[in-house]
């Protein structure tokens, strides 16, 4: 008796605990998602001159975003969407590359992050970027002359705006097939499905994508297994154009064999 009284109390401690992770998870999941205060980012100083500007989304959150025109009467321009951690600079080290290309840029930060009001949730990041690219359509930039660049958690948001649009290219930097696969990969026995909210179901989207499409990752991906980037790659409409780096993690390094395939993608397009 006391042996099944004592198997019982040890299987009572386990659901309960079981119970209080699942709870923890879902009351603070976007604060497992969303990480705008990190800031262990590659830092460097813009070789170039940028221009500050606020983009005003639908509820009235003005983002911190920044623009370079080169020339935006003939060159395309990249609408940069970035990832779930960090600020505007901690990308600099890839858009001081993009000042050696033709092409012109729009960096947003998200609502939440670089001192931007409002919290991140999968709606307001669509939102978001809605409004930056309603932003350069204003500005006399035509949507197919717009690159939609996703990186990591912007790929999410890259794919849900470029569905069914006319826009010059869309490319995904470590994309994932979905918010759900990925926290699957994390918390294996948690009904993850059940628990999400934001779920940014990429896989299902992107055949909806019309535009030519580069996908990059890291075989060596932490974070975002490379099988993830590999899947959207298979599901992707041709015109389709791929680099996978045998020795990149989830940060991929902008070296030249990067920075040449980016190149050689904008270049198709013109």
């Amino acid at each position: 008796m006391n042996k099944k009284m004592s198997l019982l109390n040890i299987l009572l401690l386990i659901l309960s605990v079981y119970l209080l992770i699942t709870f923890v998870l879902y009351f603070f999941q976007r604060n497992l998602l969303y990480y705008p205060s990190v800031d262990n980012y590659s830092v460097e100083k813009l070789n170039f001159s940028i221009e500050k500007v606020k983009i005003k989304t639908k509820d009235n959150i003005e983002l911190s975003s920044w623009y370079y025109a080169k020339d935006s009467e003939n060159y395309k321009t990249i609408l940069f969407l970035h990832g779930n951690a960090g600020t505007l600079e901690n990308r600099i080290y890839k858009i001081n590359h993009f000042k050696n290309m033709n092409v012109n840029f729009l960096i947003i930060a998200w609502r939440g992050f670089s001192g931007n009001k409002g919290k991140p949730t999968e709606k307001g990041l669509y939102d978001d970027a809605e409004a930056s690219v309603k932003w350069l359509k204003d500005k006399g930039i035509k949507e197919e002359n717009i690159i939609i660049y996703g990186e990591s958690l912007g790929t999410g948001i890259a794919t849900e705006i470029a569905q069914n649009k006319n826009f010059a290219g869309v490319i995904l930097e470590t994309p994932f097939t979905s918010m759900v696969d990925v926290g699957k990969s994390k918390y294996p026995y948690f009904p993850v499905n059940f628990l999400l909210k934001d779920k940014y179901k990429s896989d299902k989207k992107i055949k909806n994508i019309k535009s030519p499409i580069l996908i990059m990752h890291g075989e060596v991906d932490s974070i975002v297994p490379f099988w993830m980037g590999k899947k959207m790659y298979e599901l992707a409409n041709e015109p389709k154009y791929s680099y996978f780096s045998k020795h990149d993690d989830h940060m991929m390094e902008y070296n030249e064999n990067l920075v040449e395939a980016l190149r050689k993608f904008i270049y198709s397009l013109n």
